[in-house]
Parts: C-alpha cells; structure tokens; sequence
C-alpha cells in the first residue's frame, strides 16, 4: 500500500483521482482549501479509513510539510483554474501557482519524493501551430491583459519542476492536461461543457462566447486520470513533459448545438461578445488541439471515451445534480464535520 498525497485532492480531477487511488489500495491524503474543490466532491470517501482529508493551503508550509514528508508519492493538482476565476483573481491566480507550487516541490526536493505536475495546454497561449507537441513555443499576450497570467505562472511552474529535476534530482513528471470534462465539473468558473448542459436542462439560452469558431478537444476525466496513474508507474517518464487530452476537435458553436441535441432541449443558441462575457479586450485562443503521440509511445495511452458519450454522461450526471437547495443544510453539515474532523495530524 502507497501513501499518495493529492493536493487539489477535492476539486474535480482530484476527487477522481483520489478514488482510482483507493480503488487500487493506497492510502491516501488530501489538503485542499476548497477556495474551487467542493467538500460534495470527496463525501463519499470520507468514510474510508484510507482516505485523510485536510482542509488548507498549500502555501500553509506547515499543513503541507508533514504530508509531503509521510507521502511516498505526490500528484500536484492544486491550483486557481477556470476562465472567470482567474480574471476575477489575478493575484490568488499567481501566488497560489507559482508559491504554491514552490512549496510543492522544494518539500518533494528536500524529501527525495516523486513527484508528478498537473500543468495545462495554456502554456502554448495562442500559437497557432496544430496540434500543439511538447517541444513547441509558447506565445503569449502582453501583460496588461490578466487572461495570459495563468499561462505564465503554470509555464514557470514547469520551468520550476524541471530545474529542480535537473539540478538537485527531484523525480518530476509534468502533465499538461487539454479540456478534462465528466461528472462533478461544474461551469461555475468558466468550464464550457458542464455550462452548455446545465443551461440545457433548464431550457435557458445557451451562451456562447466570441464568433463560436475557436474550437477545443474535450477527454472525459477517467481517460485523464488513467493517463496520470499510467505515468506516474513508469521510470522513463521522469523528467519528462507530457500532453494528455483527446485530439477530438470541434467548435463551440457545434458543441452547442450537439449538447442541445443530445439534452432534446428547446434552448436557443445566443451568442455574447467577449469583451461582454469577461472583459474588455479579451483574447482566446482559435484551436487548441494535443498530440498524444509522446505518450502513446511510452505507455500507450488513447483516449477511450468520444465526445458523444462525454456529452450524454455529462448529460445524465447533470440531470441528478440540479435538485433544489435542499441539497444545501447537507453541504454546509459535511463542511463542518470535515472541518472538526478532517484535518491530518
């Protein structure tokens, strides 16, 4: 049995990962400071004896120390993700990425732990080679325009793993996750899929923004989380950068149109400038498609999942979770238990 630290453990790729990691018998903790995971997320773990929960920040360095020291391996997903909460938080943005991640991996550095790196296909920013493969430039906006300092910040948390790597033999893995989507994904902070099927459901205007011709590639979360693990188990990845996704491509606008087919909704399809829908001068990137060559040549590793089943389970996920608050008096108790009970000695 493997002790796993998962930081970002209760957000939604997290809390997917942390049941794949139980499932297959490890032990595992998790800090997260629910500023985007969800104590609903990870309820259904807390009555495992394997799963230890506590709620802080990793730039707490004394919850995170003792985790990191007792952990034999490491998955960093802790981080501020999502369009609208990056706009609206720039300075939580870049001192949770880049202070957090230093955390991270001084104290995997120091402990000699492996350790692997969610990072994200916006450190391409908006290069408009397709598909995107590891070695390729990044481009970004200038800085004036806060969109881009997600990119930079988890492009100097690669930066960051591979010279510790390099320079004092930390056992680094990173992964730059491509558009995940499944159940628990909520479109509270900007995510399309679960968006477009909850307005749907409701029979609201489904809302897409710009032109609706910028294009993206959706993989469900279980394909992801199956690439991660598959990683983390082989030695040749070390030291190594690594695009997961789907390279299954299609434009919003289309997107739109199939979760609206798929849902049998009477939703109309508006359309909402950018500037209107974020901010004033807001810039996107027209296609954002992955190799997976790299990755299916070490692990072999493809997508399992199309986007037609993603949608439809994403569908039927949703259906069971737009309920009426009810659901609340229940939240706010299991985030008071977790709060007296959860934290990690």
């Amino acid at each position: 049995m493997s002790k796993v630290l998962v930081t970002g453990g209760a957000g939604f790729i997290g809390s997917h990962l942390c049941e794949a990691l139980l499932q297959r018998g490890d032990q595992v903790f998790v800090i997260d400071d629910l500023s985007t995971g969800r104590i609903e997320n990870i309820a259904h773990l807390q009555d495992n004896k394997h799963f230890h929960l506590t709620i802080g920040s990793i730039l707490d360095l004394s919850r995170l120390e003792p985790l990191i020291r007792r952990a034999d391996v490491i998955f960093h997903l802790a981080a501020v993700v999502g369009v609208q909460k990056i706009i609206d938080a720039p300075v939580e943005t870049i001192e949770t990425n880049i202070l957090g991640s230093h955390n991270v991996l001084s104290q995997a550095a120091r402990y000699g732990k492996l350790c692997l790196v969610a990072s994200t296909s916006e450190v391409y920013g908006k290069s408009k080679k397709v598909p995107f493969t590891e070695d390729d430039d990044a481009v970004y906006g200038p800085t004036n325009k806060s969109r881009w300092s997600y990119a930079c910040s988890k492009a100097i948390d690669e930066f960051l793993a591979l010279a510790y790597c390099n320079a004092q033999g930390l056992p680094v893995i990173i992964a730059r996750l491509f558009n995940t989507t499944g159940p628990r994904q909520t479109g509270r902070y900007g995510m399309v899929l679960p968006r477009f099927v909850d307005q749907a459901l409701r029979s609201e205007p489904i809302t897409v923004f710009g032109n609706g011709h910028q294009t993206r590639c959706f993989a469900d979360v279980s394909d992801v989380v199956r690439a991660l693990l598959t990683l983390m188990e082989h030695p040749k990845a070390i030291g190594q950068v690594f695009n997961i996704g789907n390279p299954q491509e299609i434009s919003i606008y289309q997107l739109a149109k199939l979760v609206k087919r798929l849902a049998d909704s009477d939703s109309e399809i508006r359309m909402i400038p950018y500037d209107e829908a974020y901010q004033p001068g807001f810039e996107d990137m027209e296609r954002r498609v992955p190799s997976i060559e790299k990755i299916f040549r070490l692990v072999g590793y493809r997508p399992r999942l199309k986007l037609r089943e993603i949608i439809s389970h994403m569908i039927e996920s949703r259906r069971g979770e737009l309920v009426t608050t009810e659901a609340l008096p229940v939240t706010a108790a299991l985030q008071s238990q977790s709060l007296r009970a959860g934290v990690v000695e």
